[in-house]
C-alpha cells in the first residue's frame, strides 16, 4: 500500500515514542477497492493523553470516546485510542469505553466487515480478521458477528448499512437485510439528528436511489420518510416511465452530486402526489396531480422539520419544490418572465432549472432539451442582462420617500404602494426613476384616499390594506 510521505513521517513518531499505529476504516477499504481516498483515520494505542504530549496541534473532537484530531504538516488526521466498549443501555451510545492494548480487540467492535481493515504501517501488512476482504471483493455489506446483536448495540447502524450500499453499490447481505427488516421499528429510538446526518451521506452518495431503495426493502423508509414510501405504486400516466416513488429517486440521482439539498428537493418535488392523485374515470392509469407542489412544499417542510434540517436548508428545498412546477410558453410578456423572476428569487434560478432538468431525466422517456425550454433560458439571461429590478429594495424609491412626500405614517399602506410600484415596473423597467415612481406613488395614493373617503369616511391608511 503505497502512502503519501507525511503519513509515514507521522506514523514514525508514534513508533518513535513507543506506541503502535496503524491505518484504518474507509482508507484501507478504498485502497483495496483502488478507489481514491485523501482521508486517513488511524489506531493507536497511545491515549489522547499521550498524544498531547507528542504532537503540538491537538484537537480534543471526541476525546470521551478516545478520539482526537491531529495537525501534521497541514494534514488532519483523525487518530482513536483502541477501545472496547460496554453496553448500549440506551441503543445509541456504549454505556462506557474501555482503551485496549490490542489493535484485534479493537476492530472486533466495528460494524461491519469492510470497515474492520487495519494496515499495519511500517510491517506492510493488512489485518482482515473478518473475510472483509472476500466481502469487498463479492461487494457485500455484512456485519460482524450475529446482525441482531450488532443493530442492538447501535440501531442507526441499520441506516449505515443502507448508506454503504449505496455509496459503494454493494448489495447488503441477506442475514443481514433480513435482521434490518425485523429490527426496522427501532430506528424510531434514535435521534433525528443522527438520521438526518445519514440521509445526508445517502444524498451525497453517487446513486441515492441504491441506498433509498434499501431503506424502502428494509422498511425503514415507513418510519424514517413514511411519505415518501406512500409514493411506491402511485402510477402516474401515460407520460411517466415510473411510479412516482421510483420517478422521485432517480430524479434525486440525476441532481448534482454534491449539494444534498438540490438532492433533497428532487426526492421530495412529488411527494404530495398520492395525497392529490386524481384518476380519469374514462382512462386506465391515466392520473392528474392538481396542486401537488404546493402541498408537496407544505409535506417536505414536515419531513424536514422532522428531522431537524436548518431553517436555512428547509426554506431552499421547499421553494424549490413549491416552484418546480412552471409552464412557460412562447407568449410569455417580459412582464410575466419578470414575474417569475420575481417569485423564483434571482439566486433560485440555477438550482430551479437544476431540478427541472433533472425532473426531465427521471421521468425516463423524455429524451433531449426541448426548444422552448431553451427559449425560456435565453429570455430570462437576456433580461437579467438588461434590468436590476426584481423585489421592492431595487426600486429607485424606499418608504422613507413615500413617507416624507405622501405624508405618511408607517403602516401597511406604505408596502401596499411599493408592491403596486413593483408591478409596474415589472412590465415597463424603463419607469424604474424616482421622480417617475414618485408621482405613481402619489397617484396610487389619491386614488385610494378618494374611494376610502366615500366608501367608509377615512382616509386609507386607517384601514389597512384591502
Amino acid at each position: 500500500m503505497k502512502l503519501p510521505g507525511s503519513i509515514i513521517k507521522f506514523a514514525k513518531i508514534f513508533h518513535q515514542n513507543n506506541f503502535q499505529i496503524f491505518l484504518v476504516g474507509g482508507a484501507v477499504r478504498d485502497y483495496l477497492r483502488g478507489a481514491k481516498n485523501i482521508d486517513y483515520d488511524f489506531a493507536t494505542d497511545a491515549t489522547p493523553e499521550d498524544i498531547f504530549k507528542i504532537f503540538n496541534n491537538v484537537i480534543p473532537i471526541g476525546i470521551k470516546h478516545g478520539t482526537v484530531l491531529v495537525i501534521f504538516e497541514k494534514n488532519e488526521f483523525e487518530v482513536t485510542t483502541f477501545r472496547t466498549e460496554g453496553k448500549y443501555s440506551d441503543n445509541r451510545h456504549p454505556d462506557n469505553v474501555n482503551f485496549v492494548k490490542s489493535i484485534n480487540e479493537d476492530l472486533a467492535r466495528r460494524d461491519f466487515t469492510i470497515n474492520a481493515f487495519a494496515y499495519d504501517i511500517f510491517n506492510k501488512k493488512l489485518i482482515d480478521n473478518y473475510n472483509g476482504n472476500i466481502d469487498l471483493k463479492n461487494k457485500l455489506i455484512r456485519t460482524i458477528g450475529n446482525p441482531i446483536i450488532r443493530f442492538k448495540e447501535d440501531y442507526l447502524r441499520m441506516l449505515r448499512a443502507c448508506r454503504f450500499a449505496g455509496k459503494l453499490n454493494f448489495t447488503i447481505e441477506k442475514n443481514t437485510l433480513s435482521a434490518i427488516k425485523k429490527l426496522s421499528k427501532n430506528i424510531k429510538n434514535v435521534a433525528a439528528e443522527r438520521v438526518r446526518e445519514e440521509l445526508i451521506k445517502i444524498m451525497l452518495s453517487p446513486k441515492p436511489s441504491i441506498g433509498l431503495e434499501y431503506m424502502r426493502l428494509s422498511n425503514l423508509m415507513i418510519y424514517i420518510l413514511p411519505e415518501l414510501n406512500a409514493c411506491y405504486n402511485i402510477i402516474q400516466n401515460r407520460f411517466h416511465k415510473y411510479d412516482v416513488y421510483y420517478h422521485n429517486i432517480y430524479t434525486c440521482d440525476a441532481t448534482p452530486k454534491d449539494d444534498y439539498r438540490i438532492r433533497l428537493a428532487a426526492l421530495f418535488h412529488d411527494i404530495a402526489k398520492p395525497q392529490t392523485k386524481q384518476e380519469k374515470d374514462d382512462i386506465e392509469n391515466e392520473n392528474s396531480f392538481y396542486n401537488h407542489e404546493i402541498i408537496g412544499a407544505r409535506i417536505a417542510y414536515k419531513i424536514l422539520k422532522r428531522l431537524k434540517f436548518s431553517n436555512h436548508d428547509i426554506k431552499f428545498i421547499t421553494h424549490l419544490v413549491k416552484h418546480h412546477m412552471f409552464f412557460y410558453t412562447y407568449e410569455w410578456t417580459d412582464g410575466a418572465v419578470r414575474r417569475f423572476i420575481r417569485n423564483v428569487g434571482v439566486d433560485n434560478l440555477e438550482y430551479l432549472f437544476i431540478l427541472r432538468d433533472a425532473d426531465r431525466i427521471g421521468n425516463g422517456m423524455k429524451q433531449g432539451i426541448p426548444e422552448i425550454y431553451l427559449d425560456f433560458k435565453d429570455r430570462i439571461k437576456k433580461i437579467l442582462e438588461i434590468d436590476n429590478a426584481f423585489k421592492i429594495k431595487d426600486l429607485d424609491i424606499n418608504g422613507n420617500v413615500i413617507m416624507k412626500n405622501l405624508l405618511l405614517k408607517p403602516g401597511p399602506m406604505i408596502g401596499e404602494i411599493l408592491n403596486y410600484l413593483l408591478e409596474i415596473i415589472l412590465d415597463n423597467p424603463e419607469l424604474n426613476k424616482k421622480e417617475i415612481l414618485l408621482d405613481k406613488a402619489k397617484e396610487y395614493y389619491e386614488k385610494k384616499k378618494e374611494y376610502s373617503q366615500k366608501n367608509y369616511g377615512k382616509n386609507p391608511e386607517d384601514l389597512g390594506t384591502f
